[in-house]
Order: structure tokens, then C-alpha cells, then sequence
């Protein structure tokens, strides 16, 4: 399965810079961090398009109030998607800019409207927001279209997730990417439940990734290593630019630190191998093997007092210690040889 040029089975880990609210309400900041992410190592910057007004209704009525714990208590929902929302006069110019700088770009739409929008852009992939995996038209519809799927589970009951599933390929879509999320922001770090990663890929069939919103880097780290192709985190070009989803999105630095933690994860789990490699031969000079470690006179015995398995390698394997002892010596041997036969 590829997003773009990059084949998620053989290229590695693809890193999603998701820009979200973190433009500061400015299309240059915007750009600048369309830019740090391709410098940084990010294969991709995703979007969020919607307004206010497709997510919901301009209502203070108690039901649209946001409360709970989270980072946005007391606002409308209106109040904070408008805040929030990447204006649609502006996707032109990033997807433009982002394609001249040669970084993946795409977005996730949260209605029909904003599918049919972004359909003139040709994104290589189309992102379904954990809020919304429950939206089955909506994932009919943007699965339809024929781009790779990538949905965040973080809502979802087993049987919704294999109900949206289903749903992708009656429509033709076997590209499918489910994502790991815990919908809190930030979310704790004993609530991640990354073993979840795996068991996406094995229960449904499908690729597997974390869309990640704890703090720091250590979770994409374990995700990595727990077999994740795809890793999505908040990126904001400085925490002063402020907004929305600031507090849990991660600054150039440590989106940096980041992407080299993965990079380094995925050379750690290297591959299945048990081939001897020059570097594996070359090193077995270190190992045991047998010596002679008391002079022997043709005729005499083999025995514990006068061959052993030490240190280096360029003697008898160790193995065959038990059926030497006992046996007579062919010729001299003198304290230090290596027993070669």
C-alpha cells in the first residue's frame, strides 16, 4: 500500500505533521510549518477541513457546551472549531506550496462538502477523525472516492471499527490504515494502550498506526517498535504562536527529536536474519572453542586437566568437548594450541 510515493510496507515509518490549529489564524505561519516539517523529516503535513458550521450549530445551549476535563471547558462548539478551522481559501496555496517543497499533503474532511472540495487537489489520502469514524456516509463517501483510508479508532467499539472497515472495501477500497488514537488531549500516557497497534492489523486485516496525542516522544518510540507504518502527531512551528491544540502538539525541536527516535527505532528492529554475516564470522573469533591447555604427548589422553572450552573462537566447536575426552592424542600438542580436529 503506498500514500503518494511511499510504500508503507517497505519505506519504513510515515511520519504525519498535522497542522490542525497551529497556524495562529496566519497562512504564512501556515507555510513556515508546510517547510519545518519536510526540513525536520516529516513525509507529510496534514489539513483539517471543516467549518463551524458543518461540525455543528452557533448554539449556547447546554448540549454544545464543552465541558468534561479538557483544555477548551466552557467554550461553544462553534466558538472553538471556528477558532480553529484552516480557512478553505487557503488549501490551494498549501497544497501549491508543500508539492514545491516535494512533502506529502492531505487532509481530513469531516463532511461531504469538504470531500468534494478537496477532491480538485488530488491528495494522496484522505484522514477520518476519530470523532468521526461513527459517520458511516461520510466514510462511504471519502472511501468511494478510491484514495487510501486513514482512520483514527479512538471512539470506536470493536464493532464499529470493523463496520467502517467493511464499508471501505464494499466500496473497492482495500487501502486501509487504521490508526491507535486516545481522544484526549492531551492523553494520559496509561490510557495509550499501544498493544492495541498490533491487534488492529491482526483482527482486521489491515496496516496499523498510532495517531498520537501524549505528550513528548516516547510513545511513537513504542509504537514504532510494536510494528506502527504510520505515525500522526500535532506539529507547531513554536508553543508562543498559541491556539487550540498548543499545549499537546510538539514544537520543531522535539517534533525533530521525535522523527530521529523513530528513524533510530526502525534500525533497531532491523529484520528477522539468522544468516552468518562477515560481521557475525568476524566475530566469533571472541566465542569459545577448544584448547589445549596443558602439553600432550602423542599417546596420552584427552581429558579435563589438559584441553577445555575457553576463549578465542579458532578451535573445535565447543560442542565436541564430551566425545574428545577420553581419546588419544595423535601427535604433541603444546600449552595455547587450538584442538582443530
Amino acid at each position: 500500500m503506498k500514500i503518494g510515493n511511499f510504500d508503507l510496507l517497505c519505506d519504513g515509518v510515515y511520519i504525519i505533521a498535522e497542522l490542525s490549529a497551529n497556524h495562529g489564524g496566519n497562512i504564512e505561519i501556515a507555510k513556515e510549518t508546510i517547510k519545518a516539517a519536510k526540513e525536520i523529516g516529516a513525509n507529510a503535513i496534514k489539513l483539517q477541513t471543516y467549518t463551524a458550521d458543518t461540525l455543528t450549530l452557533d448554539s449556547d445551549r447546554e448540549d454544545f457546551i464543552i465541558k468534561g476535563g479538557t483544555l477548551w471547558d466552557g467554550k461553544t462548539m462553534y466558538e472553538l472549531y471556528q477558532n480553529a478551522s484552516t480557512p478553505w481559501e487557503w488549501h490551494q496555496a498549501l497544497f501549491d506550496y508543500a508539492r514545491e517543497l516535494d512533502i506529502d499533503i492531505f487532509s481530513s474532511p469531516f463532511d461531504k462538502t469538504a470531500v468534494d472540495f478537496l477532491e480538485q487537489f488530488d491528495p494522496p489520502a484522505y484522514k477520518i477523525a476519530s470523532f468521526e469514524i461513527t459517520d458511516y456516509e461520510l466514510i462511504r463517501y471519502t472511501a468511494a472516492k478510491g484514495r487510501p483510508m486513514l482512520i483514527s479508532t479512538g471512539i470506536a467499539t470493536i464493532d464499529e471499527i470493523q463496520d467502517v472497515v467493511n464499508i471501505c472495501r464494499n466500496e473497492g477500497n482495500t487501502d486501509i490504515v487504521l490508526l491507535k488514537c486516545t481522544s484526549a488531549y492531551p492523553a494520559p500516557l496509561e490510557e495509550a494502550n499501544l498493544r492495541m497497534i498490533p491487534s488492529l492489523a491482526d483482527t482486521f486485516g489491515v496496516i496499523s498506526g498510532f495517531s498520537d496525542h501524549t505528550l513528548g516522544i516516547t510513545a511513537p518510540a513504542v509504537a514504532t517498535a510494536l510494528g506502527a507504518r504510520v505515525i500522526e502527531k500535532h506539529f507547531i512551528l513554536d508553543k508562543n504562536i498559541g491556539g487550540e491544540d498548543a499545549a499537546f502538539s510538539l514544537d520543531r525541536t522535539a517534533f525533530s527529536e521525535m522523527v530521529h527516535v523513530v528513524r533510530n527505532a526502525e534500525k533497531l528492529l532491523g529484520k528477522v536474519d539468522y544468516s552468518m554475516t562477515e560481521k557475525k564470522k568476524e566475530s566469533r573469533r571472541f566465542s569459545r572453542s577448544l584448547y589445549v591447555v596443558k602439553d600432550i604427548k602423542k599417546g596420552e589422553t584427552f581429558s579435563e586437566e589438559n584441553i577445555r572450552s575457553i576463549r578465542p573462537g579458532y578451535g573445535r566447536h565447543p560442542k565436541y568437548l564430551k566425545e574428545t575426552l577420553g581419546k588419544k592424542a595423535t601427535k604433541n600438542y603444546v600449552f595455547g594450541e587450538a584442538l582443530l580436529k
